[in-house]
């Protein structure tokens, strides 16, 4: 299969010629290896919260620029959606870091505002720009958004999950993930990426109720994306509402946390065992509510310390009333893989030390930076598949 993908990659039109509607059935969420025995990956054991035999690692952003080989792919696919929404080039960027490094995930090649034309909702991403929409500023706009029928709309999506569960090792993860409803919120309002986010605040502040409209849409495509996603071969879903970290505690209440929490609910009520994950950049004030939300695994940012981290994950699901500590993952400052081989060791060790045997998976507290050296980031997977915690 992985020659067939190169081979294909040869040949693959740039036009946007994209897949039928898929008909099959959903993917097994077990893998199976050459005896026909079922194999339960390493890192969504450790997400499930269980005690593993080492620590699972995988890279936010692992897949894309720091990579020479997407570097020279983006030459013939000059534009994030061709690289992104053909099945076979998709397959072949998310496999590119699993390939090089070993990670135990692989995760899905993709954006979180992919889903957006199944709601209705047109967008670019524009080369040093970053995504661009038409501002959604009024109750016109919202009534034109709709429910996406993800096999439909986004047919590539399931093409690309399900060639990643074929081209795998039994051992390995396939990851899916979709933004959340607070942060694709920000895209549609400000019309493109902000520093201040004044243009969603002064709709939460004015128009609260128009806001809570467009969430409320949000959160009901997106739950119907991540189950697409499931049921075409990911195995852990993790949400990330990158930007809900500018939010204060009282407007992260109201404008964000409830329409998390209809997403996970809407998968752990149809997938109960698939693992979730939830991720917001500069989120130190907002763990314990992150964790009260019932996601498994709250992933830290580099800015908190993994010890005081798992301590305020653990109290946030007791407060709220939840089993057990929860799961985490992270959390290395990205920029650390800047650095010597001696000082990623250290500090990624630390980490996993800290965080202890349990329910961990070590990743980065941010994506990847694009400058980084491929060989330092082989080195910290390296480093991290090597460790193992004192008995």
């Amino acid at each position: 299969m992985k020659f067939l993908t190169a081979l294909l990659l040869l040949t693959a039109p740039v036009a946007h010629s994209f897949s039928t509607k898929a008909t099959t059935a959903p993917v097994p969420h077990l893998n199976t290896d050459a005896d026909g025995k079922t194999v339960d990956p390493l890192l969504i054991r450790a997400a499930r919260g269980e005690t593993t035999e080492r620590v699972p690692v995988w890279m936010m952003r692992q897949a894309g620029r720091h990579i020479a080989e997407y570097r020279e792919l983006c030459k013939k696919y000059p534009t994030f959606r061709e690289r992104s929404e053909i099945p076979d080039v998709a397959v072949e960027v998310s496999l590119q870091p699993w390939r090089n490094y070993q990670t135990d995930g692989c995760i899905l090649f993709s954006d979180i505002l992919t889903p957006l034309p199944g709601m209705g909702v047109e967008f670019d991403i524009q080369e040093k720009v970053g995504p661009v929409v038409t501002p959604m500023r009024t109750w016109d706009d919202v009534n034109k958004m709709h429910l996406i029928d993800p096999a439909t709309d986004i047919p590539f999506v399931a093409e690309t999950l399900r060639t990643l569960r074929e081209e795998v090792t039994p051992e390995t993860a396939v990851l899916g993930f979709v933004g959340c409803p607070y942060t694709l919120a920000t895209y549609l309002v400000e019309g493109k990426s902000s520093k201040e986010y004044l243009e969603i605040k002064k709709m939460a502040f004015q128009e609260p109720k128009l806001l809570h409209a467009i969430l409320s849409n949000l959160a009901e495509s997106l739950g119907e994306y991540a189950l697409y996603q499931i049921e075409n071969g990911a195995q852990l879903i993790q949400i990330f509402d990158s930007w809900a970290g500018h939010l204060s505690a009282r407007d992260y209440d109201e404008f964000a946390a409830p329409y998390q929490k209809m997403i996970l609910d809407k998968i752990k009520e149809k997938y109960p065992t698939v693992p979730t994950v939830i991720y917001i950049k500069h989120s130190g004030a907002l763990i314990e509510r992150m964790a009260a939300t019932d996601v498994d695994v709250v992933s830290l940012d580099w800015t908190v310390d993994m010890a005081e981290g798992r301590e305020r994950i653990a109290a946030g699901r007791a407060k709220a009333g939840l089993d057990g500590p929860g799961g985490v993952q992270g959390n290395l400052d990205p920029s650390i893989l800047m650095g010597d081989f001696a000082t990623i060791k250290d500090r990624a060790e630390e980490i996993m030390r800290k965080a202890g045997p349990t329910g961990h998976v070590m990743n980065l507290g941010h994506g990847i930076e694009a400058a980084t050296p491929e060989e330092n980031a082989a080195y910290f997977i390296e480093t991290c598949r090597n460790f193992r915690h004192e008995q």
